[in-house]
C-alpha cells in the first residue's frame, strides 16, 4: 500500500479545451467576423463556456482548477495583449481591445487601415500555433485589463478553486522578435515591474496559487539564459507576498534549469513526467526536492488520447515525493473534450481511449490508487483491460520494413540532373505560377459530403458534383493565369483523415476536435494498428482533373512524417516503424500516379519540424535520420522525369534546413509571408539545392494583399534566391478562405508575377 500525508491539494491540471464540446467557440467567433453576432453575445458564449468547463472539472474532483487558459485564439497573445505588447500600427487602427486582438491574430484590412496579421509558429512540438509577439522602439509595457483578471473573478463567484495563469517572461522573451535593434535586456526592468504588479493585483483578488507557464525550459539552455531567468524571477518572487507561484514546464525536461527553479522562491514546481520522464526522474534522484515546495507531477500524458496504464502510473509515483500533486504533462488542449460523444467507435476499441474528461477521471483513480493501493477497483479494471490484445500484428508488413535496404531509400539520378530534365519535359515559364492544394471548402461542398455520409445521395451523385467542382476550378486557374493547376482536393475532409481513412490500421472520431489556432480545429485520426494501403485513394480524382485540361495538375498527398504528426500516434511501438508503414503506403499511391500520366506530386510534409525533439543532441539521432527517410522511400522509385514537390509551414525551418535539402525533393513550397527574411537569406547561404516556392501571401488572414506589395515580396525573394529556382504560390493551402477573397488574392498574385517576368525580361534584353 502506497501511504502520503494529508495534504489540502492532491490532483489538478495544467489547462483544459476551450473551443467548445461541440465547437461552439468556433461557430461564434466566426459569426462575430461575419457580423451576424454583436461583441456582447460573443463574449456571452464564451462565458458559458467557461462556466461549463470549470463545473466539469470540479464535478471530477480536481481541488485547484487553472483560470486564464480561455482564449479567442491564443494564450501567448493573451500574455501580450495583457502587457500591451501591441505594435503600433494595429493600435493606430483605433478598434476597440478585442478587434485589436483579432487584428494582431488574422490582420486587418478596412476603414481605419490595412496590416497584415503577427507572425504565427508551431507551439514547441505541437500542431497548435501561437502567433509571435513583438517588441520594438515603441513598445511600452503596462498591465491592461484583458481577461485574466476576469476570469479569475468569474471563477471565483462560481465556488471554483481558480488558480489563474499566464505565460510567463522568459518564456516570453525567447519566443518573441525583437525588432529596431532592441534586446533582451531592454525589457527587463519593465517585465519585472509588470510581472510583479499581476501577482499582487491577483493576491488583492483572493487568489492563493498563480500558475506560471515556462515551457521555454525545457530546451537546451545556456549559462546566459538561465542568468536571465534568474534576474526575471528573483525581484518577481520576492515582491509575492503570500502568494504562491507555481513554476509550470512541459513538453520535456528540465535538466538544465532544475537546481535553479530549486534555489529560486518558487512554491510549487511542475514537471512533464511524459516526455521529460526520464531526465526529470535523474534530477530528482541526484538532487533530491526540498519539503518547502511542492512537486506537481505531470503523470497523466496530455497529448495522447490512450488510457493510462495504472500498474506504470504507480511505478512512476513510487519514485516521487509522497506529497506530490497529481497532474497532466501538459495542458488538455491537445486531446479532444469526451469520448462519451463517440458512437461509430466500437465500445471494446472505445475502452482504450481516455480524452480531457476521461483523464479527469484517470487522476481521481490514481489519487485513491496511491492511497488504497493496487486492491483499488480502479486498478484491477485498468489492469484487465491491458492484459487484452488490442489489435493483430501485419507481419508480413512488418518482414517487408525489416527487410528494407539503403536503396530503397535513394532517388536517382542526382536532383539537379532530374531537374535539367524535368525542366524540358514540364516546358514552365520562369517563376511558374502554383497553389499549394486546396481550395474553399465551401458550404456546398460539405452539405454534398454530409449528404453522402447520411445515405441521402448516391456515390455517383456526389462525385458528379465535386467533379463540377473541379472543373469550374479549372477554369479559374487557366483564366488567372497560373501554370501548374490542382483539382482542389472537394472530396477530401482533412488532409490527414482523408488518407487515414483510406488505409488499414486507423480509427475515426465524430467530435475528437482539437483546437489548432484560432477558430481552426483539427479531428486528427487515431492510428490504430498496423498501416497499409488497400486501394488507391488519389488517382481517379487526379486523372479526371488532368484529363480536363492541357495544363500540368499536381497530384496531393500528404506525407508520412506528418500523417503520423497530425494522427494520435501508437504507444506501444516506436513512431518510426509507423511511419515507415505510412511510407510504403504512400509510395504505392505515388507510382500509380506515375503510371496514369501524373507528371508533378505533391508529399506535403508541413509537420516536419514540428516533432523535432527540443533538445538539439536529440534532433538527428532520435527523429531526424528516420524521419528524412521516410519521406525520401515514398518517391524513390519514380522516374527522373516525375517532379516531386514537398510543402512546409509554419515551423522554423532554418534550424533543420541540411535535413529539409536531404528530403531530395525537386520543390519545396513554404510559409515565408508572416516571417522575416531570416529563413530566404539562409536558404541562400547555406546553397539550399531544391528549387524553392516562398510563400507571397498569407492565407490564414482574410485581407487581400495588392499586387504592389506581392511584387515587393517577389524581388525580395530574387535578391536572395536564382530566378530558375524559385516558384510563385500562396504560403499555404486555400481550404478555409472565402471564395471571392481566393480569387482576388491570387489574381493579385497571377499579376504581380507577370509584372515581375516582363520587368526581368526586358533587364534582361537591355543587358543583352
Amino acid at each position: 500500500m502506497i501511504m502520503r500525508r494529508s495534504f489540502n491539494m492532491t490532483k489538478t491540471i495544467i489547462g483544459y479545451p476551450r473551443i467548445g464540446e461541440h465547437r461552439e467557440l468556433k461557430f461564434a467567433t466566426q459569426k462575430y467576423f461575419k457580423h451576424q453576432i454583436t461583441q456582447a453575445e460573443l463574449q456571452t458564449t464564451a462565458q458559458q463556456l467557461r462556466a461549463k468547463n470549470w463545473n466539469t472539472i470540479q464535478q471530477a474532483g480536481i481541488d485547484q482548477i487553472p483560470t486564464g487558459d480561455f482564449s479567442f485564439f491564443d494564450t501567448t497573445l493573451d500574455t501580450a495583449k495583457l502587457l500591451n505588447i501591441v505594435p503600433k500600427r494595429y493600435q493606430d487602427l483605433g478598434l476597440n481591445d478585442l478587434d485589436e486582438y483579432f487584428a494582431l491574430a488574422r490582420g486587418y484590412q478596412g476603414e481605419t487601415g490595412d496590416v497584415k496579421a503577427l507572425p504565427m509558429k508551431k507551439w514547441f512540438n505541437t500542431n497548435y500555433h501561437y502567433l509571435t509577439p513583438e517588441f520594438d522602439a515603441d513598445t511600452q509595457i503596462k498591465v491592461g485589463d484583458w481577461q485574466l483578471f476576469d476570469q479569475f473573478k468569474e471563477a471565483k463567484a462560481q465556488g471554483i478553486n481558480a488558480r489563474p495563469t499566464l505565460v510567463g517572461p522568459y518564456t516570453l522573451l525567447r519566443l518573441s522578435r525583437l525588432l529596431d535593434g532592441k534586446k533582451t535586456s531592454d525589457f527587463v526592468d519593465d517585465l519585472i515591474k509588470a510581472y510583479t504588479e499581476i501577482l499582487n493585483q491577483l493576491a488583492d483578488l483572493g487568489a492563493e496559487w498563480i500558475q506560471i507557464d515556462e515551457p521555454a525550459l525545457v530546451y537546451d539552455q545556456s549559462a546566459e539564459d538561465l542568468a536571465l531567468f534568474k534576474q526575471l524571477y528573483q525581484p518577481i518572487l520576492a515582491a509575492k507576498g503570500d502568494l504562491k507561484v507555481l513554476a509550470q514546464t512541459y513538453f520535456g525536461d528540465v535538466r538544465d534549469s532544475y537546481t535553479t527553479l530549486l534555489a529560486l522562491d518558487f512554491d510549487g514546481l511542475g514537471l512533464d513526467f511524459n516526455e521529460g520522464r526520464d531526465a526529470n526522474l535523474q534530477s530528482l534522484s541526484e538532487y533530491g526536492f526540498p519539503a518547502d515546495k511542492t512537486l506537481f507531477a505531470g503523470v497523466i500524458n496530455g497529448k495522447n488520447i490512450w488510457r493510462t496504464n495504472y500498474k506504470q502510473a504507480l511505478a512512476l509515483l513510487q519514485q516521487l515525493p509522497k506529497e506530490a500533486v497529481l497532474s497532466t504533462s501538459t495542458s488538455l488542449l491537445h486531446v479532444p473534450y469526451t469520448t462519451q460523444n463517440e458512437t461509430k467507435i466500437a465500445p471494446k476499441e472505445l475502452q482504450y481511449l481516455a480524452f480531457a474528461q476521461e483523464k479527469l477521471q484517470e487522476l481521481a483513480d490514481l489519487d485513491a490508487i496511491r492511497e488504497a493501493g493496487v486492491d483499488a477497483p480502479a486498478y484491477q479494471k485498468n489492469q484487465a483491460l491491458f492484459a487484452t490484445p488490442r489489435y493483430e500484428e501485419n507481419a508480413a508488413l512488418n518482414a517487408k520494413i525489416a527487410a528494407l535496404k539503403p536503396e530503397d531509400y535513394t532517388r536517382l539520378p542526382k536532383r539537379a540532373e532530374r531537374l535539367a530534365q524535368q525542366a524540358k519535359v514540364l516546358n514552365l515559364p520562369p517563376l511558374p505560377l502554383t497553389t499549394i492544394g486546396s481550395f474553399p471548402q465551401t458550404a456546398a461542398v460539405r452539405k454534398n459530403r454530409a449528404q453522402l455520409r447520411k445515405g441521402e445521395i448516391t456515390e455517383q451523385q456526389y462525385t458528379e458534383f465535386n467533379h463540377a467542382e473541379v472543373r469550374r476550378w479549372l477554369k479559374i486557374q487557366e483564366d488567372l493565369g497560373l501554370d501548374v493547376l490542382v483539382h482542389g482536393e472537394f472530396e477530401r475532409n482533412d488532409m490527414v483523415e482523408y488518407f487515414g481513412e483510406n488505409f488499414a490500421g486507423f480509427r475515426f472520431t465524430e467530435n475528437g476536435w482539437v483546437q489548432s489556432y484560432g477558430t481552426r480545429g483539427v479531428k486528427p485520426p487515431i492510428i490504430w494498428g498496423d498501416v497499409s494501403r488497400t486501394h488507391p485513394i488519389t488517382v481517379a480524382e487526379t486523372v479526371y482533373a488532368q484529363s480536363q485540361t492541357d495544363h500540368v495538375v499536381k497530384g496531393m498527398l500528404t506525407g508520412p512524417v506528418t500523417i503520423l504528426n497530425w494522427s494520435f500516434p501508437r504507444a506501444d511501438v516506436p513512431a518510426k516503424l509507423s511511419t515507415e508503414q505510412i511510407a510504403l503506403a504512400l509510395a504505392d499511391e505515388v507510382l500509380d500516379l506515375e503510371k496514369h500520366g501524373i507528371k508533378v506530386i505533391q508529399i506535403d510534409e508541413p509537420a516536419l519540424r514540428e516533432n523535432l525533439p527540443l533538445r538539439k543532441k536529440d534532433w538527428y539521432s532520435k527523429y531526424l535520420d528516420w524521419a528524412v527517410p521516410a519521406f525520401r522511400l515514398t518517391a524513390a522509385k519514380v522516374q527522373p522525369t516525375t517532379q516531386i514537390h514537398t510543402h512546409m509551414c509554419y515551423s522554423e525551418f532554418q534550424d533543420i534546413i541540411g535535413a529539409i535539402d536531404a528530403l531530395d525533393a525537386d520543390v519545396i513550397s513554404f510559409e515565408a509571408s508572416r516571417a522575416d527574411l531570416t529563413l530566404l537569406d539562409v536558404l541562400h547561404d547555406t546553397h539550399f539545392e531544391t528549387h524553392v516556392g516562398p510563400g507571397v501571401y498569407d492565407i490564414h488572414s482574410p485581407r487581400v494583399p495588392s499586387v504592389d506589395e506581392i511584387v515587393s515580396t517577389i524581388h525580395k525573394i530574387l535578391a536572395r534566391i536564382p530566378e530558375d529556382h524559385v516558384w510563385i504560390n500562396p504560403d499555404c493551402g486555400l481550404k478555409t478562405r472565402e471564395e471571392p477573397e481566393t480569387i482576388a488574392s491570387l489574381k493579385n498574385m497571377a499579376e504581380a508575377t507577370r509584372l515581375v517576368r516582363k520587368e526581368r525580361h526586358e533587364s534582361q534584353s537591355t543587358i543583352q
